[in-house]
């Protein structure tokens, strides 16, 4: 049975067999008992990590460590609102730092300064929070994110592509009342050119 464990672009947490590409954490969210959740989060700081780091391994949900989460790529964890880890992907988070900095007209911020504004922009009580589009659709930057209906749609090369826990298709029908999930201030960090990695069923991905 799989466990509840895999991130939804809307950030709710399902189970599925699709594990996909990167892992990462709320903090402690479950029961190691019963390997259930039993909140959505336990700490501002929602990370975005590798899967594998220097050969370390991890029983999932085992023991009383951080929860470990699951996303098809960092285009959905970014619409989950999260953002890199600062400990196992160094180099990603200091480019997106950087591009978040430029973005959004900021410098010299340490990466609590930007949980903070993440963790306004995620949620709306205890629900995720959606944001009016602040460009059509076409123009949102490569990785941007948005909800219509049920349906979480990923932008790239200027087309809505339907997320799966298995991977994009391309959507056959005109997008209406979209809204936005990935934060507003992570969408100005891809405009100020930072490139989140897309699974390989997405068109800018890069061949497996």
């Amino acid at each position: 049975m799989s466990l509840q464990n895999r991130v939804t672009p809307s950030g709710d947490i399902i189970a599925t067999p699709h594990r996909g590409m990167f892992t990462g954490n709320r903090g402690i969210i479950h029961d190691p008992a019963t390997k259930t959740l039993t909140r959505r989060w336990a700490s501002r700081a929602w990370l975005t990590c590798v899967c594998e780091f220097r050969g370390r391994r991890r029983q999932v949900m085992g023991g009383r460590s951080w929860t470990e989460l699951f996303f098809l790529d960092e285009a959905t964890a970014f619409a989950a609102g999260h953002r890199p880890c600062f400990f196992c992907r160094r180099d990603d988070a200091r480019r997106f730092r950087a591009a978040w900095e430029q973005g959004n007209g900021t410098s010299n911020l340490r990466a609590d300064d930007i949980d903070i504004v993440l963790h306004r922009e995620r949620l709306e009580g205890r629900r995720k929070r959606i944001h009016p589009l602040p460009l059509p659709l076409r123009e949102l930057p490569d990785g941007a994110m948005v909800q219509a209906g049920a349906d979480s749609f990923l932008i790239a090369k200027a087309k809505a592509w339907t997320w799966s826990p298995a991977g994009y298709s391309e959507a056959m029908e005109a997008i209406e009342g979209a809204m936005l999930l990935t934060p507003p201030s992570a969408l100005r960090a891809f405009s100020a050119g930072y490139r989140p990695v897309l699974h390989r069923s997405a068109p800018l991905a890069p061949p497996p």
